[in-house]
């Protein structure tokens, strides 16, 4: 079964208001999201950028910091003729120098000087200034051995965060407070010779850093990159990177320029932030990267509010949709309900008014078309069946004279001969068919029992015609207790001998067949090897069954035609009757009908 005009209705209004609103609701959606990325990126790149000029000015403030000894005369002066010239003097020199240096920065955790000229180094660690110490082995020191091949004009190397540790073994560094450090290692020249006079260190704590960064991206959300130009972090959001490569795949797909970058893979999925800054050893880069959670929020916000309103609207619009549809398709349910109804044989409608609309005037011509045929029913159906019925007490009650003489004639010729026993068997034929025709308060009965009447039919015919007549039965044992119309074979078979063997001096048979085919349909055959009719004849009969009989003698409208409506009017139109014949004799009648028979009638 289709969809009912109730379920069209209530899916095209919810489709016409619905899909709209999600369509503006998925438009807005979009239009914010890609609004609010375009925003999000813009002004985080600004934020990237402030960044990258705050942590650049930090970093060159300690090659500035470096320049400023330069201005210190009597400290060049040192570090040219070494500590040994004047120790005592040169040395209080050294600490004041160092003691202020120190105090310049909260963050310095430790410095470090080494002179040339003699090898000397100092110390100091948490204010604490160590002696004088002699380092014989300096270029075993990794950093210091790449400032003594550092050009002209390169004086400064940055080594990544690492942990504390101490310069010649000056410092006394407890295991409770070495913490990761950023070291600034400096080379100190002779101006304007270019000599290398001193080497400078500063180890500084990550606090300063970690300050500027923590204004750069959200914790917990946001990831934060400080890399050097080798792809050394620096410092990280994600504290166990720090002093580790970069190794991942994002970043080696940053360029140089800076922007942004969208990135999906196992671990994120958003937008890189980036840039990058000339720092006083080299480039740096610094990074930042924002999923898309985030990003997206006050796009999820706005679709959220819109959504709410949206099922807010849709309940309205679905109860409204709902009771349009059922104000507009009850009057339909009242009327397939009622022509059901009807269709089970109830001529009668159960409402009053379907209203004043097209519906209503549905209703009224409904109810008009019931009365309507319920009067067909009374004057025309009715009176068929009763014309039928008065057809076939005629038939029932009518006794071929021809065939009475006939029979007569043979039963006292028999009796003349014979005697007893076999007029006995004739006279018992007899009676059982007159019997079973003039009983005309049963019409439908067991086939076997129609078969018996047809049987004690044909012994009388079997006594008239002797040897020159046979009958035959193929009946299958499972139509026996079929019930069928009465009196449906005997006239057919009294057809062959008023119209087939009258006339023939031939042997003559009749056969009788009946089987249960497939879809519960009975078969019956009557054939017989008399005169018979040619196709075009038996043709012309079948298609004269269906038609109004012509006017004549009563007998002639009592046969073929008025078994077939008979069976039409038990059956309901499902009964099929099949003539044939043959141009070198013979004739056959093929009745179809279904197996279970309407009682009604």
């Amino acid at each position: 079964m289709g969809w009912s005009i109730r379920k069209k209705l209530i899916i095209f209004l919810l489709a016409v208001t619905v899909l709209p609103s999600s369509f503006a609701i998925a438009v807005t959606y979009w239009y914010t999201t890609t609004a609010l990325n375009e925003n999000f990126v813009s002004r985080n790149q600004e934020v990237i950028a402030a960044g990258k000029e705050d942590i650049s000015t930090y970093l060159q403030d300690f090659s500035y910091l470096t320049t400023t000894l330069y201005r210190y005369t009597p400290l060049m002066n040192v570090l040219r003729d070494g500590v040994s010239e004047n120790l005592i003097s040169n040395q209080e020199e050294i600490n004041r120098i160092m003691a202020y240096l120190y105090s310049t920065r909260p963050e310095i955790e430790q410095m470090h000087l080494y002179i040339h000229e003699g090898k000397d180094s100092y110390t100091n660690y948490h204010s604490a200034l160590s002696g004088r110490g002699h380092y014989e082995n300096v270029d075993d020191h990794p950093y210091y051995a790449k400032l003594s091949q550092l050009p002209p004009g390169q004086n400064m190397l940055i080594e990544p965060p690492h942990e504390i540790y101490s310069y010649n073994n000056l410092s006394l560094i407890p295991e409770s407070q070495k913490a990761n450090v950023i070291s600034f290692h400096s080379l100190i020249r002779d101006v304007p010779l270019d000599d290398p006079l001193a080497f400078l260190s500063f180890d500084v704590n990550l606090s300063r850093i970690q300050s500027i960064a923590d204004q750069l991206y959200v914790k917990n959300t946001e990831d934060f990159y400080l890399m050097n130009e080798e792809g050394l972090i620096v410092y990280s959001s994600e504290e166990e990177r720090i002093g580790q490569t970069n190794s991942d795949e994002w970043y080696r797909e940053l360029n140089q320029a800076g922007g942004s970058l969208e990135w999906s893979s196992g671990d994120f999925d958003g937008v890189i932030v980036y840039d990058s800054f000339a720092g006083p050893s080299g480039d740096w880069r610094i990074a930042k990267r924002i999923p898309y959670d985030l990003l997206y929020q006050g796009a999820r916000e706005t679709a959220f509010m819109n959504i709410l309103i949206g099922l807010l609207s849709l309940v309205i619009v679905v109860l409204a949709t709902m009771l349009i549809s059922f104000k507009f398709t009850e009057p339909i349910k009242v009327l397939i309900a009622n022509m059901k109804r009807v269709e089970k044989g109830e001529f009668k409608a159960d409402f009053d008014s379907l209203g004043n609309d097209e519906f209503g005037m549905l209703g009224k011509h409904f109810k008009k078309m019931i009365a309507t045929i319920n009067d067909l029913i009374e004057r025309e159906y009715k009176l068929e069946i009763e014309n039928k019925s008065s057809q076939l007490r005629v038939l029932q009650s009518q006794v071929n004279p021809h065939f009475l003489y006939n029979s007569l004639q043979s039963i006292g010729t028999l009796a003349l001969k014979h005697k007893a026993v076999p007029v006995y068997s004739l006279l018992t034929s007899l009676a059982k068919m007159m019997r079973y025709s003039m009983n005309v308060n049963v019409h439908i009965v067991p086939f076997k029992q129609e078969m018996e009447h047809v049987k004690s039919y044909l012994d009388l015919q079997k006594q008239r015609f002797g040897d020159r007549f046979e009958y035959r039965f193929d009946i299958k044992h499972d139509v026996e207790n079929i019930e069928v119309p009465k009196m449906i074979l005997q006239p057919i078979v009294e057809n062959s001998f008023k119209h087939g063997f009258d006339q023939s001096d031939e042997n003559s048979w009749v056969e009788i067949g009946a089987s249960l085919e497939e879809g519960d349909i009975l078969r019956i055959t009557i054939a017989d090897n008399g005169e018979g009719i040619s196709a075009d004849d038996a043709e012309k009969l079948q298609e004269g069954l269906a038609q109004a009989p012509k006017a004549g003698p009563e007998g002639e409208s009592i046969g073929l035609r008025n078994i077939y409506e008979r069976l039409q009017i038990y059956y309901q139109n499902s009964a099929e009757m099949k003539i044939e014949g043959g141009e070198d004799g013979g004739f056959s009648v093929t009745i179809l009908i279904p197996a279970q028979i309407s009682k009604e009638v």
